[in-house]
């Protein structure tokens, strides 16, 4: 099966790029959303690409790269009544949500920013550089992750690590991904 690439979105005060650095491979678990669910489940495979999106940060955008470790398998804490990803629909014989484990490949000098991103010729059909675009799991196409590579590499040292947004931005963010329960990454 031909490689594929995915761009991946986290919220740096769930996981950042440094943590993800120090602990070198990672689950992704905890995506509650079908459409990303489906591809995780059957798209994601050993070896494919990944680009490691800072969302929620300053500045927001790619901040590394990654390679799939483990293809799509059950997430098992949906079914642990005490994990806050628990799903009472969702049964080890009749698994609904899947994860994939990541293992930490390269770190950008400096992030790439979204902003950059909807500059860049070549990138205007990226999916994360349209409006609306939500989806944790995105894929991408390898033109696209060959010219965000070429980006990152090229970025300067000046500004190693996306920053958190202030503090009152970060207490809104946190409410609203409560309320929704968006995905944060566990520590292997």
């Amino acid at each position: 099966m031909a490689k594929k690439y995915w761009l991946m979105k986290v919220e740096p005060e769930a996981y950042s790029i440094d943590e993800f650095e120090r602990d070198g491979q990672t689950s992704w678990e905890g995506v509650r959303n079908y459409q990303a669910r489906n591809l995780l489940r059957d798209d994601f495979q050993v070896g494919d690409g990944v680009l490691f999106y800072a969302s929620n940060a300053d500045p927001t955008g790619v901040a590394g790269v990654a390679e799939v470790s483990k293809a799509g398998y059950p997430d098992h804490h949906s079914w642990d009544k005490k994990h806050h990803y628990f799903d009472p629909k969702s049964n080890p014989d009749n698994p609904t949500w899947y994860m994939v484990d990541i293992k930490f490949v390269e770190r950008f000098p400096a992030v790439v920013s979204l902003a950059e991103l909807k500059e860049t010729e070549g990138l205007e059909d990226m999916m994360v550089t349209r409006r609306g675009m939500r989806l944790s799991v995105q894929p991408v196409k390898q033109e696209e992750f060959q010219i965000v590579l070429k980006l990152g590499r090229s970025k300067s040292k000046t500004d190693a690590a996306p920053k958190m947004k202030p503090a009152a931005t970060r207490a809104k963010a946190k409410k609203k991904k409560a309320a929704a329960k968006k995905p944060t990454r566990k520590r292997k």
